[in-house]
């Protein structure tokens, strides 16, 4: 299609939505409907058409008044019409006609019933499980919503996978802590809530004067572009494209800083409402009341003086973090120290012994009690004698490293009917199954969900890896009920996997809290292939946090007594 045609047939798509989102006249918004269908399937590019003085009415659907219109969109590059319709509506609420899934009839409920005229507006609501109480709409609808958003707005907005960002920001802070007469310096932002992708960069720091901080801060290698300069703030853009905002305070408003500028801002409005409440007034400097400060140095200062315990970052998002931390029932989030093990340590080198024994090094490294080496499926099928080796090998290292207990795997591959990849008799020999599915990705919901809820099934399996098959940034997650697989991972008590590889970091945040609320255990994975690669648990700890995942939740914090026996209730 020409790019007029296109130009033309997405202005009067547009018109329609607006239309049809404020209950036009049926005809009316059919007209523009099938006006915009007729020009996008017309063969000739249509400018050339009217340079050629021929009738625009000769095309089905187009009438006199279409015809001006399209003449006024080849002069101008717009319409006025759909200037005046744009004009008649809240100003965020043409960019959510563009979510998917999202029609004019759709909008119209959203923005008449819950007030939402923007796609940040519909996250929170559709985070905050509201939609699902609409008329038409549904748990399975709200969730669906909630995904189709977040693509969007990542789509939209030019966003960093956290892996990237923490690549360029946490040499910047060592950088800036380095400098002389600098006391704290801390990375706020979504990067400190831990969220899976990053805008930009937001440093706080405290020193005895901003002068030399400032200074070195501009003048940092990977800057390529100053974007603001001042006495206590600063802009730059780095050169991996991420810009990065610098605040110096005095040390009195450091934890008044962290708090502010880490956010999310739904969750900053919340704790201000309380503050005003309280007829107090919180900024990034403190918080006050009237002229006078009361709290600011700390964190756990600026919560305590409207009554509330210290928050942790990542359950900053209004998702519930209030009412919890005002009723004392916020949960012990899981930290790193906590796992004792992992149980997905992909071994695609087995046939070289020196493969296995240095992922077991870096296991021990990590200060891991047990660690399940994992054969790929492809790799046995490649090398039926793969098995015998990897086997072999854990022996051996069991029997030289007492500190640290090796367990055997396969990750077997779930295919398109639901059964697995491998015989039983050859699952048989090892103490772990993951499942994984690695095609057919482009199944429909019901086929996918059957594929998935049958593998579930299979005595054998103990663990779902990645769950949906994101790739951020590359793959959409696989179209699945996950409802429907996290009550029968919870009916066959297998664990689903939380995999921080940072192009999967799967599961997400929202449905490691499914799978708290539903009761279901989980399996952190740092995905690994390489011994550089198990450090990526910090991302998969990351995902789990925002979930409101606790050390109770995860399999690989149980003593290796109590994971044994799990394991063999799957044997």
């Amino acid at each position: 299609m020409a790019s007029a045609n296109a130009k033309v047939a997405q202005i009067f798509d547009e018109i329609a939505d607006l239309l049809e989102l404020q209950d036009a006249n049926a005809f009316r918004v059919r007209a523009y409907r099938y006006a915009a269908q007729s020009i996008g399937e017309f063969g000739t590019d249509i400018r050339d058409y009217v340079g050629r003085g021929l009738p625009l009415t000769d095309i089905p659907g187009i009438g006199a008044d279409l015809e001006k219109k399209i003449k006024e969109i080849l002069d101008s590059g717009s319409c006025e019409f759909l200037l005046k319709l744009e004009e008649q509506v809240p100003a965020g609420i043409t960019r959510l006609l563009r979510v998917p899934g999202l029609g004019p009839k759709r909008v119209r409920t959203l923005w008449h019933d819950l007030d939402i005229v923007s796609a940040e507006q519909l996250l929170e609501a559709a985070k905050r499980q509201r939609i699902r109480t609409l008329p038409g709409f549904g748990e399975k609808t709200e969730r669906k919503i909630l995904e189709a958003v977040e693509r969007y707005l990542a789509q939209t907005a030019p966003r960093f996978r956290l892996a990237e960002a923490e690549r360029v920001a946490e040499p910047l802070a060592a950088m800036l802590r380095s400098v002389p007469g600098v006391n704290a310096v801390e990375i706020t932002g979504s990067y400190r809530r831990r969220r899976e992708t990053v805008g930009d960069l937001d440093l706080v720091a405290t020193a005895s004067t901003s002068d030399a901080v400032m200074e070195r801060f501009i003048a940092y290698p990977p800057a390529v572009e100053i974007l603001s300069q001042g006495p206590t703030r600063a802009s730059v853009r780095l050169n991996s494209g991420i810009q990065v905002d610098l605040r110096v305070l005095p040390p009195e408003s450091f934890g008044a800083a962290c708090q502010y500028f880490t956010g999310s801002k739904a969750h900053n409005i919340a704790v201000r409402r309380i503050a005003q409440d309280l007829g107090l007034k919180i900024n990034e400097y403190g918080v006050f009341r009237g002229e006078t400060a009361i709290a600011g140095k700390t964190e756990a200062s600026v919560y305590a003086a409207i009554g509330l315990p210290w928050i942790p970052p990542e359950l900053r998002e209004d998702r519930g973090e209030i009412q919890a931390a005002r009723e004392g029932k916020l949960p012990a989030l899981i930290e790193l120290k906590d796992l004792r093990g992992d149980l997905h340590i992909l071994d695609g080198e087995v046939h070289d012994a020196k493969s296995t024994e240095s992922l077991l090094q870096a296991a021990a490294a990590l200060k891991y009690r047990y660690a399940a080496i994992t054969l790929p499926a492809r790799v046995l099928r490649a090398d039926p004698g793969s098995l015998d080796r990897l086997l072999n090998q854990i022996d051996r290292a069991n029997a030289v490293d007492a500190s640290l207990d090796c367990l055997s795997g396969i990750e077997v591959d779930v295919l398109e009917d639901g059964s697995l990849g491998l015989p039983d008799v050859v699952l048989d020999r090892v103490e772990l199954v993951v499942a994984a599915v690695h095609d057919r990705f482009d199944l429909t919901t019901a086929r996918q969900t059957e594929r998935v809820l049958k593998a579930l099934s299979h005595p054998r399996v103990s663990i779902l890896a990645h769950p949906t098959n994101r790739l951020l940034g590359g793959r959409e997650a696989v179209d699945i009920d996950m409802q429907q697989v996290t009550r029968k991972a919870r009916e066959r008590d297998v664990a689903l996997e939380v995999n921080g590889q940072p192009e999967r970091l799967d599961l997400t945040d929202t449905l490691c809290r499914l799978a708290v609320d539903e009761n279901v255990a989980l399996a952190l994975s740092a995905g690994a292939q390489r011994r550089e690669e198990l450090a990526f648990i910090r991302y998969a700890i990351g995902q789990a946090r925002r979930g409101w995942v606790t050390k109770a939740d995860i399999i690989n914090t149980l003593p290796l007594a109590r994971l044994r026996k799990r394991l063999a209730a799957h044997r």
